[in-house]
């Protein structure tokens, strides 16, 4: 079993940056990778970014260019640091990782609003 906690969250005017971090139980994103995700009211769960076990990194196309996804393999912890932030990417974001189990992590609240 592994237990993820999201930290970071928060309420941030338009263009302006947030970090969410994820502590890990044990180190799984440096095995396995990892993967936010977010839900905004009303809308399904969706895909932000993943980093892989050997490091590399997809965004979906709403946040390339503002988002970058990394990890700290000593600290078992992954983040997402989230730049020029818009009103559309208020959610509650989750962070994921997998080895035969899926794991989750208890979401944590991002509001962009003026």
């Amino acid at each position: 079993q592994v237990q993820l906690v999201e930290s970071g969250g928060g309420l941030v005017q338009p263009g302006g940056s947030l970090r969410l971090s994820c502590a890990a139980s044990r180190n799984i994103f440096g095995a396995y990778g990892g993967a936010w995700y977010r839900q905004a009211p009303g809308k399904q769960r969706e895909f932000v970014a993943r980093i892989s076990g050997g490091g590399g990194t997809a965004y979906t196309d709403s946040v390339k260019g503002r988002f970058t996804i990394s990890r700290d393999n000593t600290r078992n912890t992954m983040y997402l640091q989230m730049n020029t932030l818009k009103p559309e990417d208020t959610a509650v974001y989750y962070c994921s990782a997998a080895d035969i189990y899926a794991y989750w992590g208890q979401g944590t609240q991002v509001i962009v609003s003026s």
